[in-house]
């Protein structure tokens, strides 16, 4: 069966009324905001994407189960102290401490693990790598403490 013609005009023809509706729906639509409506402006050639609301990190679990412990505490940053003829001349005549520490460690983590250990006060802390790979902290006391009496009692070194 061969299939029906259509015809060619799609529907009923708008009538007067039809085409009044429309020009008052476009009226319409121009009061109140849409008034107004004008193309932006573009300056410029590359188009930024706008800044949108981004959330601060909500995990729903921890990543890491247990928190490892730190990597450097006061036993683990002074190795030793130094004995030598050298060290023992720092400590009589300025009032210096001499010790071997870890080689990650800082002059911040020194003077920090000195106060905890031993309970003295720095007021300066030098380093140097020695040849063989180690770190050599010469730790200067404060002028109230004395580097001699700390050495004697709380290192045994004198």
């Amino acid at each position: 069966m061969a299939p029906k013609e259509q015809k060619k005009g799609g529907g009923p023809k708008p009538t007067k009324q039809a085409g009044k509706q429309a020009t008052q729906a476009a009226r319409a639509a121009l009061k109140g905001v849409n008034s107004h409506k004008t193309k932006k402006i573009r300056l410029s050639t590359t188009f930024h994407r706008p800044k949108t609301l981004k959330f601060a990190r909500n995990p729903k679990y921890p990543r890491k189960s247990v928190p490892h412990e730190p990597r450097l505490d006061e036993h683990k940053v002074i190795l030793h102290p130094l004995n030598t003829e050298s060290a023992m001349k720092k400590i009589e005549e300025n009032n210096t401490l001499v010790f071997i520490v870890d080689v990650r460690s800082n002059k911040y983590q020194i003077k920090a693990a000195l106060k905890k250990l031993y309970d003295v006060d720095c007021s300066r802390v030098n380093t140097l790598i020695r040849p063989d790979g180690s770190k050599k902290a010469f730790a200067r006391l404060t002028p109230d403490a004395d580097a001699l009496d700390v050495a004697a009692t709380k290192l045994s070194i004198v």
